[in-house]
C-alpha cells in the first residue's frame, strides 16, 4: 500500500493516548497507533513490552484507564462485543477440535459466530489459507503447528472481519510454513482488511509489513514506513530500542532517517 494511500485511509484500528494499568503498573502508556484499511502493521517489542496487551484492549478484554482503544470507531472498553464482532483475532496458539478434521472445525467455529459454511465454501478458504487438500478431511490432532495456523487464518477470513489481530503467528513455524502464513495475512490486506501483528519476527515483519512500530515498556518509541528498510536495519533500530540504548537517559525525541523516511522516536529514560 502507497505512502499516499495510507496517510489517507481512515483507521479501522486504533490506539488513541491509550492507557492499560494493572494494579499500580502502567503497561501501555498513552500509545498513539493506528492502521487503515488494506495495511499490515507489525507491532514489534520484547517481552512485556505491551504487544499483546494492545490485542486484548482492542478486542475489549482489558479495560482502557484512559484513551480509548477503537475497532471501526467502536470503543472496545465500552462496547467489546460490538468490537470483537468486526475483528478477526488468531492467538500464537491456535485452539483447535483434535478430533474434528480442518473442514469441521471450520464450520463449527464459523457456526459459533452464526455462519454457515457449506463444504465446497470450507474447502476453498482452506485451500486459500495454504492447507493441502489432503489436509481438510484429516483429524487436526494429526496437523503441525504450521498447518492449525492455516485453519485458523481460513476461519478469521471466513468471518469477513475488517479488521486482523495476530499474536505471535509464525512462533514455532519452519521457514516454509512461515513464508505461506505470511502469503495469506498479504491476501488478507489485499481484500482490505487491516492487519495489526504483534511479533518478535523481524524477517517475518519485512516481508509483510507496510508499517513498523516498536514498543518498549508500553510505549511506542519509533515508527516507520517498512517498505526499503533492510533486515540489519531493522534489527539495529529494534536492538537499540529494545535495550534503551538510544541517547542513554535522556527524555525527548530524536530524528532519523529509516529507509527514506524521517522518523520520530519518542525515548523514555530507564
Amino acid at each position: 500500500m502507497s505512502a499516499a494511500s495510507l496517510t489517507n485511509a481512515g483507521p479501522l484500528l486504533e490506539a488513541r493516548r491509550l492507557v492499560v494499568r494493572r494494579g499500580e503498573r502502567v503497561t501501555l502508556d498513552a500509545l498513539d497507533l493506528k492502521v487503515p484499511a488494506g495495511c499490515v502493521y507489525a507491532l514489534l517489542g520484547g517481552n512485556g513490552a505491551g504487544k499483546t496487551t494492545t490485542l486484548n484492549a482492542l478486542l475489549g478484554f482489558v479495560p482502557a484507564a484512559a484513551g480509548q482503544a477503537l475497532v471501526d470507531g467502536i470503543d472496545a472498553t465500552r462496547d467489546p462485543q460490538a468490537a470483537r464482532a468486526r475483528l478477526a483475532y488468531l492467538p500464537e496458539n491456535v485452539a483447535l477440535y483434535p478430533y474434528l478434521s480442518g473442514i469441521e472445525n471450520l464450520q463449527y467455529f464459523c457456526t459459533l459466530s452464526g455462519l454457515r459454511i457449506e463444504f465446497g465454501r470450507a474447502c476453498d478458504l482452506l485451500a486459500a489459507s495454504g492447507l493441502p487438500a489432503q489436509a481438510h478431511s484429516q483429524r487436526v490432532g494429526a496437523y503441525s503447528k504450521g498447518m492449525r495456523q492455516k485453519v485458523g487464518l481460513a476461519i478469521a477470513t471466513a468471518r469477513q472481519a475488517r479488521a486482523m489481530l495476530l499474536d505471535e503467528p509464525t512462533s514455532g513455524l519452519d521457514p516454509a510454513a512461515a513464508n505461506e502464513f505470511a502469503r495469506g495475512v498479504l491476501d488478507a490486506r489485499d481484500a482490505g482488511m487491516a492487519v495489526l501483528m504483534a511479533t518478535h519476527d523481524l524477517f517475518n515483519a519485512l516481508q509483510v509489513a507496510d508499517r513498523i512500530g516498536i514498543l518498549r515498556e508500553g510505549r511506542l518509541v519509533a515508527e516507520f514506513d517498512a517498505h526499503g528498510v533492510a533486515h540489519d536495519e531493522l534489527e539495529r533500530i529494534y536492538l537499540e530500542h529494545a535495550r534503551g540504548e538510544v541517547r542513554g537517559e535522556v527524555r525527548g525525541e530524536i530524528r532519523r532517517e529509516v529507509g527514506g523516511e524521517v522518523v520520530n522516536t519518542v525515548e523514555s529514560s530507564s
